[in-house]
């Protein structure tokens, strides 16, 4: 049986924890990968944090609920919350139906930006996905 295929865009870097990260003058656009959404199934709630909120990396920033699981959001960089998307509170399935464009979550003023070439690369989080859907 082939493995299923998901969307990985070599603009964005990666986290373990399936969030991914686009650097668009100079704000980090943040949302969940397409593995992740494809995961949780249909996505229901995604709870937003309010602009103005500094997160460090790492750090809880949010949810995603879905039908069958509640998933948490984590800053891949550390930075201030500048927007967030609005649009998720009245349709969340933006995030299954476009997770790299119109389902993106926040977008954070990065402390800095060269932290964003320390997260993982489009073929290595290829290669996480891989292991994790490996049985």
């Amino acid at each position: 049986m082939a493995a299923k295929s998901y969307e990985i865009p070599d603009d964005c870097r990666y986290t373990e924890s399936d969030e991914w990260v686009r650097i668009d003058d100079e704000l980090a656009f943040i949302g969940i990968t397409d593995y992740a959404q494809s995961e949780l199934s249909d996505i229901v709630y995604v709870e937003l944090p309010s602009t103005g909120t500094q997160l460090g990396h790492g750090q809880g920033f949010g949810v995603v609920e879905s039908v069958k699981a509640v998933g948490d959001l984590y800053a891949p960089l550390a930075g201030e919350v500048v927007r967030v998307n609005k649009a998720l509170e009245e349709t969340p399935e933006l995030v299954n139906e476009d997770p790299y464009g119109r389902g993106w979550i926040i977008a954070l003023a990065p402390e800095d930006l060269d932290a964003f070439d320390e997260l993982m690369s489009p073929a290595d989080y290829k290669a996480h996905i891989e292991a994790r859907t490996r049985s």
